[in-house]
């Protein structure tokens, strides 16, 4: 008898840390506007919110692996990680999400818009200018045409990653 207690010790302690990621984030209202703080990499960034600082994955797309212990630097990785430095960290944005709020990993899943006049669909500029390749996961394909239009014309061009790797 004893012999299975610490699994199911192991196994209540994760049900109840599920638990409690769940109960927060079924009912976190989704931010829609802030200030990205951090860039991690190509795709993921923090965005500070009403008191509060939010993991945020750019939906849509990927961009090549950099931080990642587990798999080595994606060809133009670096380049995609410092273009979106450059392009958000400390500006305003607005978050706009498909019909999955949240990944596996608890980050927020959203289209991010740079603020101003005009405004800049984030996700499909890093495509556009060949930082990024398409990602479409069902249900949150709101804008799958147009990426992949943007994607084709950036490999044709040989823009970014297209000309830069096999």
């Amino acid at each position: 008898m004893h012999r299975f207690a610490p699994p199911l010790a192991v196994a209540a302690a994760l049900a109840a840390a599920a638990m409690v990621w769940h109960a927060h984030t079924a009912t976190a209202a989704p931010i829609t506007h802030g200030v990205v703080v951090r860039v991690v990499d190509g795709d993921t960034v923090y965005v500070a919110a009403g008191g509060h600082t939010e993991d945020v994955r750019l939906l849509g797309i990927d961009t090549p692996e950099t931080v990642d212990p587990h798999r080595p630097v994606g060809c133009y990785g670096p380049q995609a990680s410092a273009f979106t430095k450059h392009l958000l960290t400390g500006r305003r944005v607005t978050l706009v999400y498909d019909h999955e709020l949240h990944d596996v990993y608890g980050r927020w899943l959203a289209y991010i818009y740079l603020d101003g006049s005009p405004s800049v669909f984030v996700d499909a500029r890093l495509v556009e200018l060949g930082y990024a390749r398409t990602l479409s996961i069902p249900p949150n394909t709101l804008h799958a045409a147009l990426l992949a239009r943007l994607e084709r014309q950036a490999a044709v061009a040989g823009r970014g990653l297209w000309s830069a790797c096999d």
